[in-house]
């Protein structure tokens, strides 16, 4: 049971984390369209988000794993 439990976890975090990584892409990309002069701000900003949104995924699986042990 737990290790399903775990597998849920980390699919939702993978999903969400999908989600989260197309829409700040998305509107990049409009903002881009928009003001192509701020294309540096704009893609620095987005990388930090998508590496603050892919972190959600790997700590899902750590909490996993955690959980599968005891």
């Amino acid at each position: 049971m737990g290790a399903l439990a775990a597998g849920i976890a980390v699919g939702l975090a993978a999903l969400g984390a999908a989600i989260g990584d197309a829409l700040v892409s998305s509107k990049t990309v409009e903002g881009i369209a928009r003001q192509p002069e701020a294309k540096g701000v704009l893609q620095t900003t987005m990388f930090i988000s998508i590496g603050l949104i892919e972190a959600l995924p790997i700590i899902a699986v750590v909490v996993a794993f955690l959980l599968m042990n005891k």
